[in-house]
């Protein structure tokens, strides 16, 4: 009965371990911090939520054969970790289409000249799972541009020029710009 004892002694230590390493490496010190896009102004607040992966020598975007860390047209959920989601205050026009103010999972399906990006009703999700794609609310076609310089660490941006806001992302040598009035 004492080895029994011990046998089960260890695999409780084992899975303690395991079950510790995991919440570190997630939320006390994760290899993707947590980054955050807001713009508030008068009664329009919009805001992003995503984990922020580095790049780390590897291929980014490109053909599964060549082992990209995001093939082509394949669900990405734009960054790492958790799914990343979308909010806004009040209806906004998202790349020319209406959007209603709520809180969306967001991601991605990138190609080499494009990105095909979605709103999904699932909020809340985590990321490793593709969405159930019935609950899309929208999804818009956006062209990708390249960038110059490679950026080390992926970036989501809320800018105003003027009265335009635009919502861009960047990573690697790879740029989006969507849109929001």
């Amino acid at each position: 009965m004492s080895s029994l004892k011990k046998i089960l002694a260890i695999i409780g230590l084992l899975v303690l371990v395991v079950v510790g390493y995991m919440i570190y490496g997630t939320f006390i010190n994760p290899k993707s911090p947590k980054g955050v896009a807001n713009f508030e102004k008068e009664d329009l607040t919009v805001e992003v939520v995503y984990h922020r992966p580095y790049k780390k020598e590897r291929l980014i975007f490109g053909a599964k054969e060549d082992k990209a860390l995001v093939p082509y047209g394949e669900y990405w959920r734009l960054g790492a970790n958790a799914a990343t989601t979308f909010e806004t205050s009040k209806d906004i026009a998202f790349a020319g289409r209406m959007l209603k103010a709520g809180i969306y999972r967001m991601y991605a399906i990138p190609e080499a000249d494009h990105w095909i990006v979605a709103l999904n009703e699932e909020a809340g999700k985590f990321g490793y799972s593709e969405p159930d794609y019935n609950k899309d609310v929208m999804r818009v076609n956006v062209t990708a541009a390249k960038l110059l310089t490679p950026i080390e660490q992926f970036t989501i941006e809320l800018k105003e020029d003027g009265e335009n806001l635009t919502l861009h992302m960047r990573w690697d040598t790879t740029a989006v710009a969507i849109p929001l009035n």
